[in-house]
């Protein structure tokens, strides 16, 4: 067995989901990154990358929602959604150690979740150390991503609301 400083994290597949979490009134949950700068405030949707190559969309979009906000896709109230959009981007920089060397951009498949206006709220303190709900275009100017901001713009267009 190798060393305990020899281990090699495998790499992140450059394959995620977005999912934005939002009530029937349209409010958006946002989750503040622990991973930035002093002083600086990354506000964002839940992002997370598939664990293996043929995971499954949704599968990756519940098990990310689970593990950064505690919230369970399948609880009742609550509706999973697939957009059908994706996003394909350069990866930053400062993230780019995480992926294969020859990796530089990233895949990602938007999806909408409603809860009811209670839901609570568990963070990960690892990944993220607050959070807050805004109405839609509030969330829209406050997220660093430009491509999580054009979802929250896409959400009175795209949100399941009614159950059906």
């Amino acid at each position: 067995m190798a060393p305990l400083h020899m281990v090699h994290k495998p790499y992140k597949i450059p394959e995620s989901v977005l999912v934005v979490i939002h009530t029937p009134a349209l409010e958006v949950l946002l989750i503040q990154r622990a991973d930035t700068a002093q002083g600086v405030e990354h506000w964002q949707s839940v992002t997370g990358s598939k664990d293996h190559w043929d995971e499954p969309w949704e599968a990756t979009a519940a098990r990310e929602v689970q593990e950064e906000t505690g919230i369970d896709v399948q609880a009742p109230g609550c509706r999973l959604t697939d957009w059908g959009l994706e996003n394909h981007y350069d990866i930053w920089p400062q993230w780019r150690h995480r992926y294969a060397p020859d990796v530089s951009r990233n895949r990602e498949r938007v999806f909408g979740l409603c809860v009811p206006a209670a839901v609570p709220v568990v963070l990960n303190p690892r990944e993220h150390v607050r959070f807050q709900w805004l109405p839609w275009l509030d969330a829209a100017d406050l997220c660093f991503s430009a491509s999580n901001a054009e979802a929250c713009l896409w959400l009175p267009r795209l949100s399941v609301v009614d159950g059906g």
